[in-house]
């Protein structure tokens, strides 16, 4: 019996030789991770500058003078002078209504002028004479020659006289508005421009009658593009800070990166009850006549200007960044190390974003390469810009 327990210790010490492996194998300590590899970002050198603010609207542009020219005598036309297109200047002739008719009128009326001019010449002829005629029959009564019933008839017919002149006159002056207005419809056969500008439309041609009565028929269109009208609507939470004189910078998908400028010149006293807007007009000098009447654009009114305002790009901002004067937070680059610090910001312009506290300028925040960045990670800034947007 002896014998047999000793031949099972060699047993027991296997299993006991390997559960020794594994409580040592259990009790050793995991080695540490390896460190997070540092971070490729870029930054912005945080600075201050001119502050901008302001309101977006979006609107129209229209021709300040534009006019459609119409007959204001009825006739047929007999010529045309102008197309589409056609530059023009005030007074340029446009086309001509047949005059044949309107110059027997004119004539007519010179004539009957003239008649009148001439019975007015006849009638002061005659006035003179019976003047004469009344202060020669007084000398004669004085004398004892002449009845009192000669001297009454010379005085009667003297007064007689003077009634005849003034009825010359106005006969003449009558005569003279005729011719007046002879004239003027005479002159009014032939059509022309009245404003410096071009031919946007032609609506007549040789033949056709115009000036009908109970019609408005649209012969010309002129317009003139040397300085157009922005209209557009600003909502009444912002009208507060719209004056007259506050310049307009716009852009129009017709001239792709370019900005133009107006100012505005009218506000409207009353707000629209449909949208509770306020509508404006600026005037653009349109200088080289690039832009056109008809043109969308989307404009920004200065409203105020303030400088050394403390500015970043609004991308490096975390956070609620839709919460006007809200906590939000920025990465900020301290030697190798990203420190998320919480600021307060301000309005905005464009893509920048003022910044009143938590950044102090010529500090360096992460503009590029922040959506893979938590606070305390290492970097490795490729690109520094000393300048904010």
């Amino acid at each position: 019996m002896k014998k047999r327990k000793d031949d099972r210790n060699p047993f027991f010490s296997g299993w006991l030789f390997i559960l020794l492996l594994l409580i040592t194998a259990c009790s050793e300590e995991k080695e540490p991770a390896s460190p997070r590899p540092a971070v490729a970002v870029e930054a912005l050198q945080a600075a201050a500058g001119r502050w901008t603010e302001g309101i977006r609207v979006t609107g129209n542009l229209t021709p300040k003078y534009e006019v459609a020219v119409k007959s204001e005598i009825m006739g047929a036309v007999s010529q045309v002078y102008v197309n589409e297109w056609t530059r023009v200047g005030k007074g340029t002739p446009l086309a001509r209504i047949d005059d044949r008719e309107q110059e027997s009128v004119l004539r007519k009326a010179e004539a009957a002028a003239a008649a009148a001019r001439a019975s007015e010449l006849q009638a002061r002829v005659t006035d003179n004479r019976a003047r004469r005629e009344m202060e020669r029959m007084q000398k004669l009564k004085e004398a004892g020659l002449a009845t009192r019933q000669q001297v009454e008839d010379s005085e009667t017919e003297a007064e007689a006289s003077v009634s005849r002149v003034e009825a010359a006159k106005a006969q003449t002056r009558a005569a003279g508005e005729d011719l007046r207005q002879a004239k003027i419809r005479f002159t009014k056969c032939l059509i022309t421009s009245p404003i410096d500008g071009v031919v946007s439309l032609r609506k007549v041609s040789p033949g056709d009658l115009v000036g009908e009565t109970g019609t408005d028929k649209t012969l010309f269109h002129v317009v003139d593009n040397r300085i157009l009208n922005l209209t557009a609507s600003v909502p009444s939470t912002e009208m507060a800070g719209l004056r007259t004189g506050q310049q307009i910078h716009f852009t129009t998908d017709a001239f792709p990166g370019r900005t133009f400028t107006g100012k505005i010149k009218f506000i409207n006293p009353s707000v629209s009850e449909s949208d509770r807007s306020v509508k404006i007009i600026a005037e653009v000098k349109n200088e080289p006549q690039v832009l056109k009447g008809g043109l969308f654009v989307k404009g920004y009114i200065i409203t105020s200007i303030r400088e050394n305002v403390l500015q970043v790009q609004h991308s490096a901002l975390i956070g609620r960044k839709d919460a006007p004067g809200g906590k939000l937070g920025i990465l900020v680059v301290e030697g190798e190390t990203a420190r998320l610090r919480p600021v307060t910001v301000g309005g905005r312009s464009g893509d920048a974003v003022e910044i009143q506290s938590g950044l102090k300028a010529g500090e360096w925040y992460i503009v590029r390469g922040g959506f893979n960045v938590k606070d305390n990670d290492r970097l490795a800034v490729t690109r520094r810009t000393g300048r904010t947007p």
